[in-house]
């Protein structure tokens, strides 16, 4: 990242992502050097000097009112979830960055029962950084079946998802449609990103993604923004074959840094049949049924 930071790395990405055509604009003027619209033209859209939105992308203006903001991102056709993108690199980059590393996340008692609640469906607790807390048997089975059930009780050894999404082969062979999934995982550290500035943890996470697949680095450099919220894949089981499922992501009210990933199938369906065809499989192992990779010294309030 440069000294413009991620306000005016953002700014700059969105920029050049429109035409002038898209905003009404006639180009009459010389060949562009690059893609997208001038930063004069930005200014003009967002009614205000050419210097000042200068400064707002180099880093050196740090006190944008939030009516400018507006503006901006009126101009820069952002959608909703862009749009508190936007604010949150903007009050992040009025305060001086105080990089500390966190306590290892906890799951709470609540959230466990929660989840052996769910035990007829996959489902998982992701953190902050997506990493999984706890999973339950059928979670595990059908999402990452060839990683150790209790490394999420290890924070050392804990399983990634956006890791796993990058960097691992079964994963890239699970989904049908990796492509689609990548972006969203890439989306949605975008968001976590902006949450959570000076998390020195998650921008090591940013860093081995961008050393280790070029993918990332080509949908990092993008700058979109989109929370996983839901959205139905196509997966391609080693086991059972075809599945198409739903994935839900719900915020957890009592741990609102950690989501709950739940995967459901349409009723009466083939995808459904195949996941009581898993569910068998989990249930036939030596490991009780349950919720997996936590202990319960491990809980935390």
């Amino acid at each position: 990242m440069d000294s413009a930071g991620p306000l005016g790395d953002f700014l700059r990405a969105r920029r050049a992502q429109l035409r002038p055509e898209d905003v009404g604009l006639r180009d009459f003027g010389p060949r562009r050097r690059v893609p997208g619209l001038r930063r004069e033209e930005l200014a003009q859209l967002a009614g205000v000097s050419v210097s000042y939105y200068a400064r707002l992308e180099q880093g050196q203006s740090r006190g944008a009112s939030p009516e400018v903001l507006e503006a901006i991102a009126r101009a820069l056709r952002l959608d909703a979830a862009e749009r508190e993108h936007l604010d949150r690199l903007a009050n992040a980059s009025r305060r001086t960055p105080k990089a500390r590393r966190r306590r290892p996340e906890r799951v709470t008692a609540e959230t466990l029962d929660l989840l052996r609640a769910l035990q007829g469906i996959p489902a998982l607790v992701l953190g902050r950084r997506t990493d999984v807390l706890a999973w339950n048997d059928l979670g595990h089975a059908l999402l990452a079946g060839h990683i150790d059930p209790a490394a999420p009780g290890d924070p050392a050894r804990r399983p990634n998802m956006s890791r796993l999404v990058f960097l691992d082969e079964h994963c890239r062979e699970l989904y049908a449609d990796w492509k689609r999934k990548a972006r969203a995982v890439v989306g949605n550290l975008r968001i976590a990103v902006g949450l959570h500035p000076d998390d020195p943890e998650l921008a090591a996470l940013i860093g081995e993604l961008s050393m280790k697949s070029p993918e990332f680095v080509a949908l990092w450099a993008d700058h979109k923004v989109a929370p996983c919220e839901a959205a139905s894949y196509d997966l391609r089981h080693p086991l059972v074959g075809t599945v198409i499922v739903t994935q839900q992501t719900l915020t957890i009210a009592r741990s609102p840094e950690q989501s709950l990933v739940a995967v459901t199938t349409t009723a009466g369906s083939p995808s459904e049949a195949a996941l009581a065809i898993l569910r068998q499989a989990t249930t036939r192992t030596a490991r009780p049924a349950g919720v997996v990779g936590v202990s319960r010294h491990q809980l935390g309030g």
